[in-house]
């Protein structure tokens, strides 16, 4: 795993993955009606959605608002999925859209956060190391604009190629890969001075 996947995300288990057979069914079950099967398939995705939600949005509750929004749509338009083998990518696609509709509504609020969010001072031996960057580098993340922090998100998180990444967004790849760039680089660019400039990666990680 990439450096800043390891600092700044921890990752959940995602048991959907290991139990892809199972997915499909209970995808084809959900389609057909089954309420039961459609909830088991939300338990088994809501920790990754709900972990991504915070990293676009780096608030819990609009993150708890955009995966609760993304179900219920889910729910209501299961039977679009063509695809049983879809789900995972249009869930994050639904999920996504959700965090942008929340992020445009909320970015007033935001802009007063960031600008009266208290920086984190070291008190002693115990704010070194690890904890302190992963709070540098998570402050920073929350000062990307959400598309780029989205990419960033999708393909470093939920580990998505960039071409998968490009898709859940609906944008073309150079774009994807442009903004990755341009996000990788301004905190490179902000973290200039302290020492996890070290860690960030040069860009895409291998698919």
């Amino acid at each position: 795993m990439v450096a800043v996947a390891r600092i700044v995300w921890e990752r959940p288990g995602d048991a959907a993955r290991a139990g892809r057979g199972m997915q499909v069914e209970l995808v084809e079950r959900a389609r057909s009606g089954d309420h039961e099967a459609f909830s088991e398939l939300a338990r088994a995705s809501f920790g990754r959605l709900f972990g991504a939600a915070k990293l676009i949005l780096r608030d819990q509750d609009r993150a708890q608002d955009a995966v609760q929004e993304a179900l219920v749509l889910a729910w209501k338009h299961i039977g679009a999925i063509r695809d049983p083998e879809a789900w995972d990518a249009w869930l994050y696609r639904l999920t996504v859209r959700a965090c942008y509709r929340l992020a445009r509504t909320a970015k007033r609020r935001d802009v007063v956060e960031l600008h009266v969010e208290p920086e984190t001072e070291p008190t002693g031996q115990d704010f070194t190391g690890p904890l302190v960057e992963r709070d540098r580098l998570g402050r920073e993340l929350g000062r990307l604009p959400v598309d780029q922090r989205a990419v960033m998100v999708l393909h470093f998180y939920l580990d998505l190629p960039l071409t998968e990444a490009a898709s859940v967004l609906d944008i073309p790849v150079g774009t994807a890969k442009s903004r990755l760039h341009r996000g990788l680089e301004t905190l490179r660019l902000a973290l200039s001075d302290d020492a996890t400039v070290g860690s960030l990666p040069s860009g895409e990680r291998s698919a």
